[in-house]
């Protein structure tokens, strides 16, 4: 083993048996892997070895959690020996690709989050909203229009995420069917190290031909903002440019979609919570809120890898050892919220970390969050006897992705 791999040394407080393995299973739908609850009795942080049996430190606490992901020290970078391994061979198609935010640590992440942050502002974002609403109308009034019962994720849920994400960037929404099956396989823990690369080959050469055509022919859409961006800061770079876009829109659809799907299942199991929002649309803000909260689909993508010797509440943590800050199991802190396990929608929930935290969080959380607030507002006002049909014993989560979320949820009225 090199020095990042080796199993952390282990203080008196910690246990001596083998560290378990992360990402962790989800036994109920509903609720963060069990196991988090047995590592949050053991310290702040616990070790844990990850897909490849690279060894890391966990916390399952809302305070350590913001503190190591805005730690100076801890690093962003897939690349970096020790950082943890959502997958197989992820460090292998990181190397293949240029842009990706989410992967750089500063000064080249200040350099292009600045360019985009501008286009994702709670001021920019409220702009967008006639451009929502009528692509949430329509898509509720084709599952009218349909047969029942109805697949909500792939005739709704999908469709509504991928055409607003695609009119944002500037992508034929026609393609969506190829973005969607190859950000679908890449995120997927189901997915060989072959299936991703081809998957990834695929919709960077999607994006390749959009940005060669856009850099002839500029328009209004985010890509042509971007190439003017580039262009203006002497970095302009067509490979840099298309991982960036291939970020922008695998994050823009299937996160959303995700929680399109999932937030309509939790407020159908849900019914008294639901029946008070169908009442008072105004409070679509929390329920977006506690939505995201409870289900926190983003859970194994909140890791860094340390950079120096640090220590966080206590522990020691060497160079290169990766550290995992999973948001499921911060945002079940009872320290922060009171019976974590029950939907409140009355509670505030807008300390959570679905959307990550410090200098990282979610570029797009407010474009996010009015997609799902209009969703769901528009959803049950016009089809206010929704309601599964089947049981929800039979669905089938994506447990082995990336993202959390369901592959079909049936429905009808």
């Amino acid at each position: 083993m090199t020095e990042a791999q080796a199993v952390p040394a282990l203080t008196h407080e910690q246990p001596t048996s083998v560290p378990p393995t992360f990402p962790m299973p989800r036994a109920c739908p509903f609720a963060p892997p069990a196991a988090y609850s047995e590592l949050a009795e053991k310290g702040p942080l616990t070790p844990v070895v990850d897909v490849e049996g690279t060894a890391g430190w966990l916390t399952t606490r809302h305070d350590v959690a913001r503190d190591l992901l805005a730690h100076p020290k801890a690093s962003k970078n897939l690349l970096r020996p020790g950082f943890p391994a959502l997958f197989p061979g992820a460090a292998a198609l990181a190397g293949e690709i240029k842009g990706f935010l989410i992967w750089m640590d500063p000064p080249e992440h200040t350099l292009y989050r600045h360019m985009l942050a501008g286009e994702f502002t709670l001021r920019r974002v409220q702009t967008m909203r006639p451009q929502i609403e009528k692509i949430v109308d329509e898509g509720v009034t084709r599952l009218l229009d349909g047969p029942r019962p109805v697949d909500l994720v792939h005739e709704f849920a999908l469709p509504t995420a991928s055409l607003l994400i695609s009119e944002l960037l500037g992508v034929p929404y026609s393609e969506r069917d190829l973005f969607q099956h190859a950000t679908g396989a890449i995120l997927s823990h189901e997915s060989t190290q072959e299936q991703r690369k081809n998957a990834f080959i695929q919709v960077r050469g999607l994006l390749s031909r959009v940005i060669a055509e856009r850099t002839e022919n500029l328009g209004d859409d985010l890509l042509s903002t971007l190439i003017r961006k580039y262009r203006e800061a002497d970095v302009f770079d067509h490979d840099h440019l298309v991982g960036m876009a291939v970020m922008l829109l695998g994050a823009g659809h299937e996160t959303t979609a995700n929680m399109i799907a999932l937030g309509t299942l939790g407020l159908l199991q849900q019914p008294e919570a639901l029946a008070e929002f169908k009442a008072d649309p105004a409070l679509a803000p929390r329920v977006v809120d506690e939505l995201l909260r409870y289900f926190s689909i983003g859970d194994h993508v909140t890791c860094r890898v340390a950079t120096e010797d640090i220590e966080v509440h206590g522990v020691h943590i060497p160079a290169g050892s990766g550290l995992i800050a999973p948001n499921a199991a911060a945002n079940r802190d009872p320290a922060v919220f009171p019976n974590p396990d029950a939907f409140d929608i009355h509670r505030n929930s807008r300390s959570h970390l679905a959307f990550g935290f410090g200098i990282h969080q979610c570029l797009g959380q407010h474009l996010a969050r009015l997609e799902l607030e209009i969703v769901f507002t528009e959803l049950f006002r016009r089809i206010p006897d929704l309601r599964v049909d089947g049981e929800v014993a039979d669905l089938q989560f994506k447990d082995q992705a990336l993202f959390y979320g369901l592959h079909r949820l049936p429905v009808t009225w």
